[in-house]
């Protein structure tokens, strides 16, 4: 015996399965979670964070000071199993004040964003900055 579904049947079928599992979170829905810190030439300083569901991050790095500073470096790593902030690189970027220095898909799981001084640091330079995921 032959079975006939319709593809109205199946995309029904497809969206419960999608939102049963969570779906991808709308960037509005995003939780903002603030970073800041002060970093010393030669310096990093890790910002741990938890994403429960598949969507999207931008992370902004807000202000800079001293203004003599032109940028910091940015790094997005995937935590490793133990929580510490030594898993893959997913991007690397620089960053000015008030730009997105991160943007791109992100699935569940535990990642990190490693703020850090590129070597054009001579004096300890402070941030503020927000990473906005699921």
């Amino acid at each position: 015996m032959r079975l006939r579904v319709s593809g109205a049947v199946v995309l029904a079928i497809a969206g419960a399965v999608s939102i049963s599992c969570g779906g991808i979170t709308d960037p509005s829905q995003n939780t903002m979670t603030p970073i800041s810190g002060t970093i010393a030439p030669g310096q990093a300083r890790q910002h741990p964070f938890s994403v429960s569901q598949t969507g999207e991050i931008q992370v902004k790095l807000l202000t800079l000071t001293p203004a003599s500073v032109p940028y910091l470096g940015m790094q997005w790593v995937q935590a490793a199993g133990d929580g510490t902030c030594t898993g893959n690189q997913l991007q690397v970027n620089f960053a000015p004040a008030n730009t997105t220095a991160i943007s791109a898909q992100i699935v569940s799981g535990n990642y990190c964003i490693i703020v850090y001084d590129p070597g054009n640091l001579t004096q300890t330079a402070s941030y503020t900055g927000t990473i906005s995921h699921p």
